[in-house]
């Protein structure tokens, strides 16, 4: 039996929260689930409809008024669940729990201290960096000033903003351990306006084996990025998957850490271990740091699957969880190649609308604290 606390026992926790095999075997739906049709695929959609981002597309019920209350095409009315069609009246979103209204945010008069934010899950391919880009990019086009740090290795944030990391002359790398060297010298403009990078590539694959020597190791990104956090007001740190010492360096840096979490089975076993590695920092390494919420990705409301597993994340986290919710959709690796954020690639898409919704949701939560 697991030891009282322990991270086996937080783990158990959280795995009694994920559906069972038999579960998902199971008819569409399950308790508090709708059922799988194409009713909760458009109220998806309309779900990032709304009256701040004015869009006026062309959806199955007919154009969507953003200025006026919804009401469906009386034919398509007739195919709604009873359910559905209230679940819409009573701007339920896609968690299931009452969607808050989260305003556009006005300008700001002047910039910083910067609120660092750690975008952290030591699973890959759960849309750490796709969030990192595209949050990023929508905290800028509201007028805020952000910085990007590319902290992994392996410089997907850096190739998903255009640059090539093998033609990089100075990284992140070099401001971590060549102490003559400023960030100023590292940064990197990028296509959107307000939003800077500190770009990675293979480089700091090594600063892993070289920082283990050095006194204050954990701190060495804090220190580095100091001298920036009055430049801007968000600092978003895309971490590597893993939770060695560069990720420590990147909580350790941090306010806040957004956890990205696929909407797949799996998805939520290891999510015990990092909220453990958090809680650490925070108790001997970084006493302001705090779990800022976990992100809802690649979420498929077609499937059963999809559906049930985002449900169990919420029964877990509960309030924990953002309401915004991302979904699959074919234009993320499309804005990869291109070498830009999706708010600017596919500016109309739901991708758009979504990560824009993230951004005054986050906005929301920092002016409650």
């Amino acid at each position: 039996m697991p030891a009282p606390g322990s991270a086996a026992e937080q783990q158990g926790t959280r795995d009694a929260a994920l559906p069972s095999t038999a579960d998902q075997a199971g008819t569409a739906g399950g308790a508090g689930v709708p059922g799988g049709t194409e009713t909760d695929e458009y109220a998806y959609d309309m779900y990032y409809y709304d009256d701040e981002l004015r869009y006026a597309e062309e959806l199955r019920g007919g154009p969507f008024d953003p200025d006026a209350d919804y009401e469906p095409d009386p034919e398509y009315a007739a195919t709604l669940a009873p359910d559905a069609a209230t679940q819409r009246r009573e701007r339920v979103g896609p968690t299931g729990r009452p969607l808050p209204y989260f305003p556009v945010p006005g300008p700001v008069s002047e910039h910083g201290p910067a609120k660092i934010i750690a975008m952290c899950n030591q699973k890959g391919g759960v849309g750490k960096t796709t969030s990192t880009i595209n949050l990023g990019a929508a905290l800028a086009e509201y007028g805020r000033r952000v910085l990007l740090v590319d902290f992994d290795p392996q410089g997907a944030l850096s190739v998903g903003l255009g640059v090539n990391p093998m033609e990089l002359e100075l990284t992140v790398y070099n401001l971590l351990m060549e102490s003559h060297l400023s960030a100023d010298d590292v940064l990197l403009k990028t296509i959107i306006p307000g939003m800077d990078l500190l770009p990675s590539n293979i480089d700091l694959s090594a600063a892993e084996v070289q920082l283990v020597t050095e006194v204050a190791r954990e701190t060495t990104l804090a220190r580095a990025i100091r001298p920036l956090v009055q430049d801007y007001d968000y600092i978003i740190i895309d971490c590597q998957p893993s939770l060695g010492l560069l990720t420590v360096n990147a909580l350790t840096a941090a306010d806040s850490v957004i956890v990205p979490l696929e909407c797949e089975f799996f998805a939520l076993r290891g999510v015990a271990l990092l909220t453990e590695t958090i809680e650490k920092v925070h108790e001997r390494l970084n006493p302001n740091l705090v779990l800022d919420g976990i992100l809802a990705t690649m979420y498929d409301v077609r499937t059963v699957h999809g559906r049930e597993v985002l449900a169990r994340v919420v029964e877990a986290f509960g309030e924990q969880v953002f309401h915004t919710v991302i979904g699959r959709t074919v234009r993320f690796p499309e804005t990869t190649v291109a070498g830009e954020p999706i708010t600017t690639y596919a500016s109309n898409s739901v991708g758009a609308a979504a990560y824009r919704q993230l951004a005054r949701e986050v906005l929301a939560r920092c002016r409650a604290e």
